[in-house]
């Protein structure tokens, strides 16, 4: 522990303290800074970012190069050389990479993957201790989702199977308004939930924000100390202030090229496809066939936009982005626009141009259906395949160069091996910006559009929703601790862009579902503004001041953690007070 504090004091690390601010950290003063929920001083991601910074901080130190061999390698290792980066470029080693802790493993493996007993309970404090804030954040996110989802669940259960008689028409209109409700005090919930959970875990998210904009200041400060001006000190600051100005409408500028590439993309290229099987669809007649016209266009379709995903990744890079969030918010937006024109552009076409509602129904059963199957498969059996075929590959090379007998099995010698071998958990459109939960997070985007937007159409869909997700939870967890390698710990304090998405598809539900209401109040097709319909549009605007409105009546961080962050802050308010007044004391006593 001291080896470890040593390196974050020497690394400069900032950690967060008993009055609330977040400081340098010293190990001398290891007393002041808050401890982790399981009692360490650090958290996974800062061990693991203290592990990487000791092993690739062996330098050459002597006054000559090194001669190394390994094998029939002879190789240099030069002056203030990095040991372990000279040994990766020679391919001595293969890759550095976190192991499972096979204690923590099991025991997660038991208590949490394994455990049916509560679908959506799970142990958070301990997911977060073994895996870091960013996966902690999504499994506490998707298992507050599934538990919400049991109300509309409900809901449309009962929509579906009562008769209400001659209040019937009220139906629909009532289920759409309590949906939306629910969506939107869902995700004020869910911000409550986020901010008492950062507070439990130790994390300054004000600090966090503070940083991003230190990152878009670190251009800025490399120029000036290339100048040899210091930090904070101004002595040209109307050509500073054009200067910042430049870069700032620069990168807005990049950003609008290429969100107008990837939007010709979908309107040339993806549109038209969309809509040819949209109208392949409606020209079949047997229930077979559309199921198998379903699969072959989502598996045709995942390429595609797993191919504009990469396209998205390249264009990103030539973008004026401030740091790697910036970098994968962005990449964010660019992707879920080819998967929301993927994923809903048939059922507009189906609901707007066709107006069959039971037609409707059937292609979101198929689509709910088919896709939760085939990504499912894909997404826990590929890792396993890859898995067995590069064991697979390992030991028949060991046994060729052993020269072992037949009949002689040979294995793996290290569990270091072993896991080597297993898949990273990494995005289906590369690993440059995301990791694999760039994926679990499209996933639950996209089923939470289709549900919400579709929702007066065929309201059992949340029943479909919430099994699906509560099968998911434990799905995923055996991914993770079972078949993929120990993921790198990444900081994310909140899930970021993907709130910003889920609260545009609430707004979008609101238009469709409004269409959808129409469409089955003006079954003649004349479109007449009669007291029905005219209800309906008023309706809609009603329901986005409701979303708006409702969004402020929910505070977005529980009762305690606002007390207590007051608190922190009258705290460094004292501590900063003394010590100016200390200083400016010892300044009056030089001047005497």
């Amino acid at each position: 522990m001291e080896i470890l504090g040593r390196a974050a004091a020497e690394m400069q690390m900032k950690k967060l303290t008993y009055i609330g601010m977040d400081l340098q950290f010293e190990w001398d003063q290891v007393a002041a800074f808050v401890r982790q929920p399981d009692g360490s001083l650090f958290s996974w991601r800062e061990r693991f970012t203290c592990f990487h910074y000791l092993i690739y901080g062996i330098v050459n130190k002597t006054n000559s190069e090194i001669s190394l061999k390994f094998d029939d390698k002879e190789f240099d290792w030069k002056r203030n050389e990095s040991l372990l980066h000279r040994l990766e470029n020679e391919g001595v080693v293969k890759l550095v990479f976190p192991l499972h802790d096979e204690v923590k493993r099991k025991h997660l493996l038991r208590n949490w993957a394994l455990n049916w007993h509560d679908f959506t309970w799970q142990p958070i404090d301990e997911i977060y201790s073994y895996f870091g804030t960013k996966i902690a954040t999504y499994f506490a996110f998707l298992g507050m989702y599934t538990r919400w989802l049991f109300f509309p669940a409900v809901s449309g259960l009962a929509t579906q199977l009562i008769d209400f008689g001659s209040l019937q028409w009220l139906v629909l209109p009532s289920f759409f308004i309590f949906v939306i409700s629910w969506a939107v005090f869902f995700l004020q919930f869910w911000k409550r939930k986020n901010s008492a959970l950062l507070a439990r875990w130790g994390i300054n998210y004000s600090f966090s924000e503070y940083k991003a904009s230190c990152n878009e200041l670190d251009p800025l400060r490399h120029s000036l100390s290339v100048q040899g001006v210091e930090e904070n000190k101004f002595d040209d600051a109307p050509a500073e202030k054009r200067r910042l100005q430049r870069n700032e409408w620069s990168g807005v500028l990049l950003r609008i090229r290429n969100n107008a590439i990837i939007v010709l993309g979908i309107i040339c290229l993806q549109l038209p496809f969309e809509l040819a099987y949209a109208h392949l669809y409606e020209k079949t007649k047997t229930e077979a066939l559309r199921y198998v016209l379903t699969a072959l266009y989502l598996v045709a379709i995942q390429y595609y936009t797993r191919i504009g995903g990469k396209v998205s990744v390249i264009l990103i890079k030539y973008e004026n982005n401030q740091g790697e969030e910036s970098s994968a918010d962005s990449l964010i937006y660019k992707v879920f626009g080819l998967y929301f024109m993927q994923s809903y552009i048939g059922l507009f076409y189906h609901a707007s141009l066709y107006r069959n509602i039971l037609t409707l129904r059937q292609v979101l059963i198929q689509r709910l259906v088919v896709s939760q199957v085939l990504e499912n498969l894909i997404e826990n059996s590929i890792p396993y395949l890859k898995y067995s075929y590069k064991k697979y590959r390992a030991v028949h090379k060991k046994k060729e160069e052993k020269e072992s007998p037949s009949g002689k099995s040979v294995r793996l010698s290290t569990r270091v091996e072993k896991e080597y071998l297993k898949p990273s958990y990494t995005a289906s459109i590369g690993e440059e910006l995301e990791d694999g939960l760039f994926d679990d997070f499209l996933e639950l985007a996209l089923q939470f559009g289709m549900i919400m937007m579709f929702a007066c159409a065929f309201p059992l869909i949340f029943c479909f929703a919430a099994l699906n997700n509560a099968t998911e939870i434990r799905a995923d967890a055996l991914k993770l601790l079972v078949m993929l390698k120990r993921p790198v710990p990444r900081a994310a304090a909140t899930i970021g862009a993907w709130l910003n998405i889920f609260q545009f598809l609430i707004v979008m539900a609101i238009c469709t579902n409004c269409l959808l209401l129409v469409c089955l109040y003006d079954e003649e097709g004349k479109w007449r503004i009669e007291p029905g319909l005219a209800a309906i549009l008023i309706m809609e605007h009603a329901l986005l001041l409701i979303k708006f409105g409702f969004s402020h009546f929910v505070p977005e961080e529980p009762a305690w953690v606002r007390a207590n962050r007051v608190r922190y802050v009258a705290q460094a308010q004292t501590v900063c007070s003394k010590q100016l007044l200390r200083s400016i004391t010892k300044l009056d006593s030089k001047w005497e």
